[in-house]
């Protein structure tokens, strides 16, 4: 099931917040690595380390890296406080060779125990839900294309990497966000907490947030078959922002450039997760100007999901030099901005509805029918 390899670190190649790649010689060959300094400490040209290659040799395109499992001739020192629940008691990776200990933000030995034990009302903050990593910049700029000084929270579920601190788009953002939050099995946030709903909650009350966007880290899981998808998770958390009070929003995975047929139009995974996993109705957002015939199959696709959730046509005007501004690389499935314009559109316009909705946070709308609305 493991891959075991010993090697010796020749190089640093860069360092992020929370990750550190390298160059590790194995036998006669050289191999890139991940490590995570909070879990096996930092290391340094001429250490030995143990990896786990199967990442590696299966050339997963966001994994593939040898992940460092330990310096074994040179531990790290206990944390602070090891074995004392004042410093959290979260276990993530549960069961796991590296399964960390984290303090959960709602936890008793948490300052904010007490602020999240007395809420449950997210008082209709707009939750803007995808199922893939690579939505959230795009989103992002959507929301600061209208509204920069919207206050936006990331909360990371455990669909994709487990570790924020893989997302080279996390640590790129820095600053435009107002925190991550990773929730479920997902660790290395600003915060940590047990599921999505407190997860959303101290986007909330914690961090301060106008606006969330709920989206797994990299690297989701596909097989290929309606159901065997990690993405589908997110009409999951649509019911979590709705028992809650939020305003749920559907980031619409959208494209005319994926070669395989079942992702073009509308995702086959977007229309299971909205269509079928999402008990709570939602604002799906379908990009106002896209270029025929893709606007037709996309419309076409959504029919069926009108009688539930409100599908809402947005303007695309601004949102293509909003996408260009940031500060990020915007990559989906290998494929950049200009290769898959239509995918980062569709999440800019998500973006876009939400913050719209920030000044009508306080007015209640279900009492409006479902249909479609264009949102300007």
């Amino acid at each position: 099931m493991i891959a075991w390899r010993d090697g010796t670190v020749t190089a640093l190649r860069r360092r992020w917040p929370g990750a550190i790649e390298l160059d590790v010689t194995v036998d006669t060959q050289t191999v890139p690595a991940l490590a995570y300094p909070a879990l096996v400490g930092d290391p340094v040209p001429g250490d030995r380390v143990l990896l786990n290659v199967g990442a590696l040799q299966l050339g997963l395109g966001t994994g593939g890296y040898a992940l460092v499992v330990a310096l074994p001739d040179r531990l790290p020192p206990d944390p602070p406080r090891a074995g004392d629940r004042t410093g959290g008691h979260l276990v993530k990776a549960r069961y796991t060779p590296l399964q960390p200990i984290v303090l959960g933000v709602d936890e008793p030995a948490s300052p904010y125990h007490h602020r999240l034990s007395t809420v449950d009302d997210l008082a209709g903050m707009p939750v803007v839900v995808a199922d893939l990593h690579s939505a959230l910049p795009a989103i992002l700029a959507g929301i600061r294309a209208d509204r920069p000084d919207a206050s936006v929270a990331y909360v990371m579920t455990d669909g994709g990497a487990l570790p924020a601190w893989f997302s080279r788009t996390i640590a790129g953002l820095s600053g435009l966000l107002a925190g991550v939050v990773t929730v479920g099995q997902a660790f290395g946030g600003d915060l940590e907490a047990t599921t999505i709903h407190s997860g959303l909650l101290a986007a909330r009350y914690v961090l301060g947030a106008g606006v969330a966007v709920v989206a797994p880290g990299p690297g989701n899981l596909g097989t290929g078959t309606p159901w065997g998808f990690s993405g589908v998770a997110a009409g999951e958390a649509v019911n979590a922002a709705a028992t809650l009070g939020g305003r749920p929003v559907g980031s619409l995975r959208i494209s005319a450039a994926d070669p395989r047929p079942r992702h073009r139009g509308v995702s086959h995974h977007s229309l299971t997760a909205y269509g079928r996993v999402a008990l709570a109705r939602a604002d799906l957002v379908m990009p106002d100007g896209l270029p025929e015939p893709l606007a037709v199959v996309v419309a076409a696709a959504l029919e069926p999901l009108r009688a539930w959730h409100r599908i809402v046509r947005v303007a695309i005007d601004g949102l293509d030099p909003a996408l260009r501004a940031l500060p990020v690389q915007l990559r989906t499935m290998g494929r950049d901005l200009d290769a898959d314009h239509a995918y980062f559109l569709a999440a800019a316009a998500a973006g876009r509805h939400a913050a719209a909705l920030l000044p009508r946070l306080h007015q209640q709308d279900e009492q409006d029918p479902a249909g479609d609305d264009r949102d300007q």
